[in-house]
């Protein structure tokens, strides 16, 4: 079997998943981008990671990209490479609810379809299903491969997706807090079962979101409100919380970034305050918060040459 001599570079974006009364269905995909640039080599592994998670690339096997790749390569049925070299620049966070663990499997996938040589090619939907799988969800792998605002939901044959054009002028403020924290102590947080009238009023508010996020920007403060799992990851986050209060309170549609502790908050000019009213608020608090405003990305994973 001849690998290609020649790397390829996959870039993938943030991704907030959620949304408030989205609970693992909805994700937006944000222009904050880890950069991996994937090749073949004789043997073994060699793995360079800068920027966020520097600590993972001692990781060998266990590295997450390496382990999608694995995914990958096996899933087209043309066997493992001799060898595999990562270079990593990663900018999304680890441990911050921004996406990271399925921007990693994406790459490692899509870089797995770029490399393969022989066997079969998956399919876009296919990709969705194993990242789905790796992941345990799909709202972020979902955003992440697609960019814009998504809806994932799951079938007997695998994970689903529709990807929806956000309104205009929507734009996003990220703040991220000094601490980190795991997706999956937060979610040992959240009860088994919810009273139905809860239930009932996120159904209502997931709704009243996609209009606001698509349609009518007015509806998205009354249409991120959320009962199913903030209330409850709310001990664990004060900081956060009380963030969140104080933007909403302001007027400003804020959430928690899918697992937390960061904070993202919606924003469209001309009727939601804006960027520096929202860090002003943020400074108020006497927690230090990485401030960080971004756009909509649009265009979501991206394979190419190095």
């Amino acid at each position: 079997m001849s690998w290609p001599g020649q790397p390829v570079t996959v870039r993938t974006p943030a991704t907030s998943a959620n949304l408030g009364p989205g609970f693992d269905a909805l994700g937006l995909a944000l222009t904050l981008y880890d950069v991996v640039e994937a090749r073949i080599i004789p043997a073994g592994l060699d793995i360079e990671v800068s920027g966020a998670g520097e600590d993972t690339a001692t990781a060998g096997e266990d590295h997450l990209v390496v382990q999608a790749m694995r995914a990958g390569f096996g899933a087209t049925g043309g066997g493992q490479p001799p060898g595999i070299g990562l270079r990593c620049v990663n900018a999304i966070p680890h441990g911050y609810g921004l996406g990271s663990s399925a921007g990693a499997i994406v790459a490692g996938l899509l870089a797995a379809r770029a490399l393969a040589p022989g066997g079969r090619a998956m399919t876009d939907a296919e990709v969705l299903h194993l990242a789905t799988r790796l992941e345990g969800h799909p709202d972020n792998v979902a955003a992440c491969l697609t960019g814009g605002l998504t809806i994932a939901w799951t079938t007997a044959s695998g994970a689903r997706t529709a990807r929806l054009q956000p309104a205009c002028g929507l734009e996003t403020v990220v703040f991220i807090p000094e601490r980190s924290l795991s997706t999956a102590q937060t979610r040992l947080l959240l009860p088994a079962a919810v009273p139905h009238a809860d239930a009932a009023a996120n159904s209502a508010r997931a709704a009243l979101l996609i209009a606001g996020l698509t349609v009518d920007p007015a509806l998205l403060l009354a249409g991120t409100e959320d009962l199913l799992h903030q209330p409850y990851r709310a001990p664990a986050m004060p900081a956060t919380a009380g963030l969140i209060g104080r933007l909403r309170a302001a007027g400003v549609p804020a959430v928690v970034s899918g697992a937390g502790p960061s904070v993202l908050a919606l924003t469209v000019p001309g009727v939601h305050p804006g960027p520096e009213a929202c860090a002003a608020i943020a400074a108020q608090t006497g927690v230090t918060w990485q401030v960080t405003p971004l756009r909509v990305d649009l265009a979501g994973a991206t394979v190419g040459p190095s």
